[in-house]
């Protein structure tokens, strides 16, 4: 008697997957794989000349942390810039959100139009970032409207250069990252939110909880896995902050380098002199310290809520 075959749909999975695993590995496995070989070699232009590649070991990366004659070590400066900017943005924008996302699935308040804020707060994740740095240089520049308003005003007697300070350069920065980012956070908040049980939310109210302590008690915890994806991704993009400053600044991290961040550094050796060598081991660089950042925020903020 002949045994009758089943149908195998196994192999539709595969299929349907192998478009992503193609995609990853030749245009992010093998660049990585290529930027990591190329942190151990001499390659660069002079000139019209091209200098190796030559194998150098760990050589770029004992150039990359010897200090300068001033005594500092510009990727130590940088990355700290880099963290600067981005906590000035980012505590904001995660608080904001965290309030505007609880405020809007409230099961008490019941708002009408969720749909409509949420593409109102969404709305700025659309604009380019280049586009929305150019419009804030426009507008902050000696010439530009803020300044023309302010002496109209009488508040300033002559222009304020909002671009040649390091505070309101990089307190422009930050607000710029907090107004492109927090809307696309606080859907993702309101999302693990209303992937919460109602029925925790109705235990809390039936046993005389006010709302901060079913924020505390309920909300926080059961949020917690989206909130620390949130944190963690949003600190993995700011360490990578490039096209903000860069355009903002001109390149030149202005006023004396405050607001140059590691990928502009990275970015200066690929312009100037094709210097894929030190590129690369600035790219191997930041990638240990964002793994490592990773694993001491995933642990921290995930060790209450753990049993």
């Amino acid at each position: 008697m002949k045994k009758r075959r089943g149908v195998s749909y196994s192999k539709w999975g595969y299929i349907f997957i192998l478009p992503f695993f193609i995609s990853y590995i030749l245009f992010s496995l093998i660049p990585q794989i290529t930027t990591f070989y190329n942190a151990f070699f001499e390659n660069y232009r002079n000139g019209l000349s091209q200098v190796g590649p030559n194998y150098v070991g760990f050589g770029n990366f004992i150039k990359l942390f010897t200090p300068a004659k001033n005594g500092s070590i510009d990727i130590l400066r940088y990355f700290g810039n880099t963290m600067i900017l981005w906590l000035l943005g980012a505590v904001p924008q995660v608080l904001v959100a965290l309030l505007l996302a609880v405020f809007f699935t409230s099961f008490r308040l019941n708002l009408k139009g969720q749909q409509f804020f949420k593409t109102v707060i969404y709305m700025p994740n659309l604009i380019m970032a280049s586009a929305f740095s150019m419009l804030f240089f426009t507008l902050f520049s000696p010439v530009g409207p803020v300044n023309q308003l302010l002496m109209s005003s009488g508040m300033l007697e002559k222009s304020f250069d909002f671009l040649g300070m390091m505070i309101p350069v990089r307190l422009l920065i930050s607000l710029m990252n907090f107004l492109m980012w927090f809307g696309n956070t606080t859907i993702l908040l309101m999302a693990g939110i209303q992937g919460i049980d109602q029925s925790m939310f109705e235990a809390a109210q039936i046993d005389g909880a006010n709302s901060l302590q079913t924020f505390f008690r309920v909300t926080l915890p059961l949020l917690a896995p989206i909130l620390v994806y949130t944190i963690i991704t949003a600190m993995i993009g700011g360490l990578q902050m490039f096209d903000v400053p860069q355009v903002l600044t001109n390149g030149k991290g202005t006023p004396d380098r405050t607001s140059m961040t590691i990928v502009m550094y990275l970015n200066n050796y690929l312009q100037t002199s094709k210097n894929y060598g030190m590129a690369g081991a600035i790219s191997v660089v930041l990638f240990i310290i964002s793994a490592i950042l990773s694993l001491v925020v995933y642990h921290t903020l995930s060790k209450p809520y753990k049993k």
